[in-house]
């Protein structure tokens, strides 16, 4: 690079020179753009909305690598009843925070524009303890995660895991073809 200061336009060919103008353009993007996996962090009084989504103040959050089933869908019990699951979740986790505080660290937002986010309650982490207590599955199309904590709640057979469920992913997908 230092040769290619001293020299001539003459003597330098084409090719080089455009790569040096590409590489000094490209640095000079890279400085001016914000970096796109920058994180954030959101402090406070948690809602839950559902049993894999939380608001706080006036931001949503869905909790990363898990799923959870939705409010309105329903499991089976080993008896043959049927019982709103997704509702028991999020009830689980409303629960578990009650009135305290929750600190929501993501890295990226969805295309709902919604964190996505590991959320923890002091220091445990809300996303692992929903998979633990079976009241969410790993959501092992973006993140392996919690893989370890389903295992243990499907060998307990807590939670969902107490009967049968669909999937919630398998669950809105058929709900959206029959619309």
């Amino acid at each position: 690079m230092r040769r290619l200061l001293h020299c001539s336009r003459q003597e330098v060919p084409q090719a080089t020179r455009l790569r040096v103008r590409r590489v000094a353009l490209l640095a000079v993007l890279a400085l001016a753009v914000p970096s796109v996996v920058q994180a954030e962090e959101l402090i406070g009084r948690a809602t839950v909305v559902d049993g894999d989504t939380l608001g706080i103040r006036d931001q949503k959050i869905r909790l990363h690598g898990i799923d959870a089933p939705e409010s309105s869908q329903r499991c089976t019990r080993p008896s043959g009843e049927g019982w709103r699951c997704g509702q028991k979740a999020a009830l689980a986790l409303s629960e578990k925070i009650g009135q305290r505080n929750v600190r929501c660290d993501g890295k990226k937002r969805d295309r709902w524009g919604r964190l996505i986010a590991v959320c923890y309650l002091g220091s445990q982490d809300l996303n692992a303890w929903l998979v633990r207590r079976g009241w969410a599955v790993a959501y092992r199309k973006y993140s392996k995660d919690y893989v370890p904590q389903e295992a243990r709640a499907r060998q307990a057979k807590i939670g969902v895991w107490s009967g049968t469920f669909e999937m919630p992913w398998d669950w809105r997908k058929a709900r959206r073809n029959e619309d």
